[in-house]
Order: C-alpha cells, then structure tokens, then sequence
C-alpha cells in the first residue's frame, strides 16, 4: 500500500468507535467491513492526506482511489469517493471506466449516489467534444445495463428519472 493510502487507512481506524461502527454495520445491513469513524472524520482525513501529500497527480488521485476501494471497508471506500469528489476537476473521461467498477461494487447507495451525483455529473459537465460524446456513450450503456446501481447512477449523472 502507498505512504498515502497507508495514512489514510490508519487515520480511519484511529478515529473509530465501536458505538458508530454498530451503527453503520447496522444501517448498512453487513454488506461491507465497517470502522466506525464518521463521515466528518473520513471528510478530515482526506483533507489532511491531500495537504500532507500535496503533489498527488491524476494517476496518484486514481491509484489512491483503487488502493483505498480495493477493501470492502465503507469508510475507506467512502474516503475513495471523498477523493474523487475533491479532485473532480482532474479526472478525464477514460476514469468513468474506474468509477464504473467501483458503482458495481459498493454494496450501498451511500456510496452510489455521491459518486454519481458528485463525481461523474461535474465531470461530464466539464466535458465538450469528442471526449464528452465518448462520456455520454458509456452512461447510455450505464442505463441499460442489468444491474440497478449502475442505472441508478446513470439517472443521478444524468439528472433523468431515479430508478
């Protein structure tokens, strides 16, 4: 694991309580590991990670994002979208592939709605040309697909109907 990730992960762990962590558990219906930090605790360890690792560029963003999604964790996962909301304005349109598998494998709509709504609506909105008819194609498919996160997100980013 990268010096970044490695921060972020034991930070996450360091702000736990076992009281939030039975909660989220709970609410979360045991899909994923949880740690017990809040959403004000993910949110600041982020912040910090970014400060202390300032020179992070789009391929360090994505590879933190991957390093920190590749558990099933909720609160590293939710600090994986955290990233992505924050460095928005450096992802490309190749990342909806990356977001695509992350959507797949989130396990809760806590983690669905704000990529989609966050991540991939401000990034299409960046988008123009060529590079934004290829975005468009890949949410089109999102909205046929099988699976019902996937649709969702493709609706959020889209601002179409939520299924």
């Amino acid at each position: 694991m990268s010096e970044a990730g490695e921060f972020v992960d034991y930070t996450l762990q360091m702000e736990s309580t076992w009281e939030k962590a039975e909660e989220a558990n709970e609410r979360l219906g045991g899909s994923l590991k949880v740690y017990g930090a809040s959403v004000g605790a993910v949110r600041g360890t982020v912040r910090d990670a970014l400060k202390r690792y300032k020179n992070l560029d789009h391929d360090d963003i994505t590879a933190l994002s991957s390093e920190l999604w590749a558990e099933p964790v909720f609160e590293r996962r939710l600090a994986a979208v955290v990233l992505l909301q924050t460095k928005v304005r450096v992802l490309v349109n190749t990342d909806l592939t990356r977001i695509e598998g992350f959507i797949r494998q989130a396990g809760t709509r806590e983690l669905v709605d704000p990529l989609a709504a966050d991540v991939v609506k401000p990034l299409m909105a960046r988008l123009d040309g060529l590079l934004k008819e290829r975005a468009e194609r890949v949410l089109e498919r999102w909205a046929a697909d099988p699976d019902p996160e996937l649709r969702r997100a493709a609706s959020l980013a889209t601002g179409a109907a939520t299924p």
